[in-house]
């Protein structure tokens, strides 16, 4: 009876899908459709940007070569892209797990300059060979950014307030703070020469205590601080997918009500994940410190820390997706610094880098808003 209601089927004819098989490859159009908006948002940016740059004055023909000069346009542009991204990844990463925990952490400005400070502060005042003294800068300046974090982490849970909020002020009174100690002489201002008048920055470190560099300049030459943050955005990757320390955070931001059924401790573990995104952050301002600044003064985040919210973002909280997003914020950064040498002024700088970012994320969100649409109309 079965047989004679079933179709006939001409010899050689496909039968129907396997369920156990591999699943169909999208039709041809769907796989073209993101590398298409990528390169229609990309050509909008550069659009917008060549018309800003022309109505300053300044031919944006001239202002693409010097972004790529100042980028990939040598291999000492290579080296300081490359050194530019390794703070970014560092941020991002800790913002990878704060985000994970479901916290939302958007301080890292601010966490950045309190490590830093904290870690001019054992490099100036510590003695000791510089193999020693090195790590410890380090290590203290991601205690200072953890500590600075521990303060917005208290108060979301003792006293309920909104981490986004608390974390985004703090960013002001960490400001407030590095520029009073870089103004006193009994904290972090430059020691006074005679003759000379001091600045509001602290006094350079001692060559011993600087991150090694290989290679040398003119040519390519790059910081070690790109090689931790590399084995560190590992690391993470590796803990937060086969550990039960990355168990416990992925749950947590899964569902916090079924996390606390499972024994699963917010505070412990919450607060845990803020404190580590506040050490990531402050690491990064220790490895701009011994990597490239070697003094702190007013100013000196250079809004590494909202542009490592960014790459965490761009990345969609994956550490090892942030390493290639890092890097092209890193060329973005190194382009920008040479395209505001060649007279563009900086204020455009910042908005031609904002657009290209906007490039970036735009075809992750109108996929987003696709999916989002889609199944609205399949539940109506």
């Amino acid at each position: 009876m079965i047989r004679l209601l079933e179709a006939p089927r001409a010899a050689g004819a496909p039968g129907p899908p396997d369920p156990g098989g591999p699943p169909p490859r999208p039709p041809l159009a769907a796989r073209l459709r993101t590398p298409a908006l990528y390169t229609a948002a990309l050509s909008v940016a550069f659009g917008i940007a060549a018309m800003l740059v022309a109505v300053v004055g300044k031919s944006p023909w001239d202002a693409a070569v010097a972004m790529y000069d100042g980028s990939l346009g040598s291999g000492a542009s290579i080296g300081e892209s490359v050194d530019q991204a390794a703070p970014l990844l560092l941020v991002a990463v800790g913002s990878v797990i704060a985000a994970k925990a479901g916290i939302f952490n958007i301080g890292q400005e601010g966490q950045v300059l309190i490590g830093a400070a904290v870690g001019a502060g054992v490099g100036l005042f510590v003695p000791g060979p510089g193999w020693l003294v090195l790590p410890m800068i380090l290590l203290c300046a991601a205690a200072g950014g953890a500590l600075w974090a521990s303060v917005a982490a208290l108060l979301y849970y003792w006293r309920g307030v909104d981490v986004v909020i608390s974390t985004l002020l703090f960013v002001f009174v960490a400001n407030q703070v590095v520029s009073f100690a870089v103004n006193r002489d009994y904290l972090l201002r430059e020691t006074a020469v005679p003759g000379q008048t001091t600045t509001s920055q602290s006094d350079m470190l001692r060559e011993s205590v600087w991150l090694p560099r290989f290679g040398e300049f003119p040519g390519f030459n790059l910081g070690a601080g790109i090689f931790l943050a590399v084995l560190l955005a590992i690391a993470v990757y590796l803990a937060l997918g086969h550990s039960r320390w990355g168990f416990r955070i992925r749950l947590l931001g899964l569902n916090a009500k079924a996390a606390h059924r499972a024994g699963v401790g917010a505070v412990a573990v919450g607060g845990g994940a803020l404190l580590a995104s506040g050490a990531f952050a402050g690491l990064a301002g220790g490895a701009m410190l011994t990597g490239s600044g070697y003094r702190i003064q007013d100013g000196f985040a250079g809004n590494v820390g909202f542009e490592g919210l960014l790459v965490a973002l761009v990345a969609k909280e994956q550490p090892l997706r942030a390493i290639p997003v890092a890097l092209f914020f890193g060329a973005l950064r190194a382009g920008g610094g040479f395209l505001a040498a060649t007279g563009v002024p900086r204020y455009i700088v910042a908005v031609v880098t904002a657009l290209l970012v906007l490039a970036v994320v735009f075809p992750t969100a109108f996929a987003a808003l696709q999916r989002r649409r889609t199944g609205r109309t399949t539940e109506a």
